[in-house]
């Protein structure tokens, strides 16, 4: 599909000296927010975007992160998922002074339309000021199979679209397949998410599945399993492993353990992203909370698609771990 990564390679994750993860696309914005601090988190939140009065960041349901990070002496930077439509992504990208010429990778966290849905028209603009070999790392080749959205019985359901690989490859942007788990310039990927805790697959999209029958060939659709679906991480040296979960429909408590044995840590520094448990029932969120406490991290940064009783829950049982997130907010590990 494009840039080969080599799985029989031993792994060796990458370690940083510094990580700052600014919140690029999400679905909300508080202008008026007081100083926040935490023991262990650096947090700047946006509030007016200077020079530009006129002007003011925009909200979307979708996430984009833009991740920069100390690494063998050199700053380097990519960009993890691109929110819902190009229109959001560049303007915030342009008010918050992201450098697109600065970004040294893409990564795209799953193939919904909420985060990939700003990438080609992200490409379009910023391409001819943005490095030559620039590569969009994704967890598989399904990433590009077409999503549907169920309606109510007796309803069609509704086709959400695929990620659009002919624009990509035309502006050459080289789809890097990372069925395992790849090392990058600072941070590395977790590859396919091992499914072994209590979890379920959250999210109802659905996918064609194509048979051999003459008859079946027009497909079925069935429950997006998310086998493209895979985390972004990053060892700080000093504090320990941070785990970003862009939707996390696999489970967040699957993607963290996944991180952990790919990395071989025991420690976990900080969980951040999206945990799709905005739907989820009481017990189902208290177990999550239970297992994600056993793990010990020293700060739970909730986003996107995590939802309010979620977060509530973990204020209940972990005050001093949960940071409160605004988009254009920066988060700071390490030195």
């Amino acid at each position: 599909m494009g840039l080969n990564v080599d799985a029989r390679a031993p792994f060796a994750p990458p370690v940083v000296d510094s990580l700052a993860i600014r919140v690029v696309v999400d679905s909300h914005y508080e202008r008026f927010l007081p100083k926040a601090t935490h023991p262990v988190v650096g947090i700047e939140h946006v509030g007016e975007i200077r020079g530009r009065q006129m002007s003011t960041l925009a909200g979307e349901w979708g996430l984009s992160l833009h991740l920069e990070s100390e690494y063998r002496g050199a700053r380097t930077q990519y960009l993890l998922d691109f929110g819902y439509t190009p229109e959001v992504l560049n303007r915030n990208i342009d008010l918050l002074g992201v450098d697109p010429a600065r970004i040294h990778g893409l990564i795209l966290s799953h193939g919904h339309r909420d985060h990939y849905g700003g990438l080609v028209g992200f490409v379009n603009q910023h391409r001819a000021r943005m490095r030559d070999d620039l590569a969009l790392y994704v967890g598989g080749e399904t990433i590009f199979r077409e999503k549907w959205l169920p309606r109510r019985e007796g309803e069609e359901p509704v086709s959400w679209g695929a990620l659009d690989r002919t624009a990509l490859t035309a502006q050459k942007v080289v789809p890097a397949c990372c069925e395992t788990p790849v090392a990058l310039e600072g941070p590395f990927t977790t590859g396919q998410i091992e499914r072994t805790s209590f979890e379920q697959i959250t999210g109802s999209t659905r996918v064609r599945v194509e048979h051999f029958t003459e008859a079946e060939r027009r497909g079925e659709l069935v429950l997006d399993e998310h086998p493209d679906e895979h985390g972004t991480c990053f060892i700080v040296r000093g504090r320990g492993l941070v785990v970003i979960s862009s939707c996390g429909h696999t489970g967040i408590v699957n993607t963290v353990r996944t991180a952990m044995k790919v990395a071989n840590a025991s420690k976990v520094h900080a969980v951040i992203g999206g945990f799709h448990l905005g739907m989820a029932p009481a017990d189902y969120i208290v177990h999550t909370v239970d297992e994600l406490a056993a793990l010990k991290p020293d700060a739970i940064i909730p986003m996107h698609c995590t939802g309010a009783p979620f977060i509530e829950a973990m204020r209940q049982r972990m005050p001093d771990r949960v940071v409160a997130n605004n988009l254009g907010s920066r988060f700071t590990f390490g030195a």
